[in-house]
């Protein structure tokens, strides 16, 4: 059943094609941006900032603009509405579990969000820039791989997000401020490694550096070996301990919707 949801979610989302056309347009206009200001910082540095060159932050920013929608980044409110509208009771009946149910929804719209928004603006900003690719070739492999662990990750901070409204009225204040968070300590404002080396250390920390830093230091070949693993496993755990915090509070809202009679 989760094999047909996504492949379902992936078909669903094929349709919106003005708005991935577009989507793709905007997130090549700011990966342009963003490669300028990066590429400006380093010359004025000296052509380097920490350890990372132009044709680095270039590869950075348009790489990391093909990740907005494969994690989510600007959030997704559709289980928070059926929340509040109450049609989440529906989804409870279901024979399937609910945050497998959703997790294979993310997972096909995400699909299909990689290939059709993710990709294109890294191949057009390759036409003015001079952007890295992953040397030797089989970094691809755990490219691909860390890339599906960040949009786990980000499905499971926004499932967390979303069960809030079991409690608020209007949990919009947190998928904003959810936004923030993963806009600034994922890298999608600027690679982390900018920032002073307390707030580094501080965000390396946190689940939002699985999102987007770590798995574009892995495209840019800045880890091997044991190093490469670490990366991964990081991702795995934040995985783990993300989804199992969904489940306490899934069963802590479910019991809520039984006590009031849901």
């Amino acid at each position: 059943m989760p094999w047909e949801i996504a492949r379902r979610s992936f078909l669903r989302a094929s349709r919106y094609r003005v708005a991935t056309v577009s989507g793709v347009v905007v997130n090549t206009v700011f990966g342009y941006l963003r490669a300028s200001v990066l590429i400006v910082v380093a010359l004025t540095a000296g052509g380097t900032v920490r350890g990372l060159d132009t044709t680095d932050l270039a590869t950075f920013a348009f790489v990391s603009q093909g990740f907005i929608m494969v994690i989510g980044a600007f959030g997704d409110t559709e289980l928070s509405n059926r929340i509040r509208t109450g049609d989440v009771v529906i989804d409870l009946y279901r024979p399937a579990d609910l945050q497998l149910w959703w997790l294979a929804l993310w997972l096909g719209r995400a699909g299909f969000q990689l290939l059709a928004r993710g990709i294109p603006p890294v191949l057009l900003g390759a036409i003015a820039f001079d952007l890295r690719w992953p040397d030797p070739w089989w970094l691809w492999i755990p490219f691909a791989l860390s890339v599906v662990l960040a949009s786990v990750v980000g499905f499971a901070i926004r499932f967390l997000a979303n069960l809030t409204a079991f409690w608020l009225l209007d949990n919009r204040g947190v998928e904003q401020m959810m936004t923030v968070l993963i806009s600034f300590f994922a890298g999608l404002l600027l690679p982390i490694d900018l920032f002073p080396l307390w707030l580094e250390r501080l965000t390396r920390a946190l689940p939002f550096a699985s999102m987007i830093q770590l798995p574009i230091e892995l495209y840019l070949g800045i880890h091997d070996g044991w190093g490469l693993v670490w990366v991964l496993a990081q991702q795995a755990a934040w995985v783990a301990a993300l989804l199992v915090a969904g489940r306490v509070v899934l069963a802590a809202a479910t019991r809520r919707v039984v006590v009031q009679g849901g």
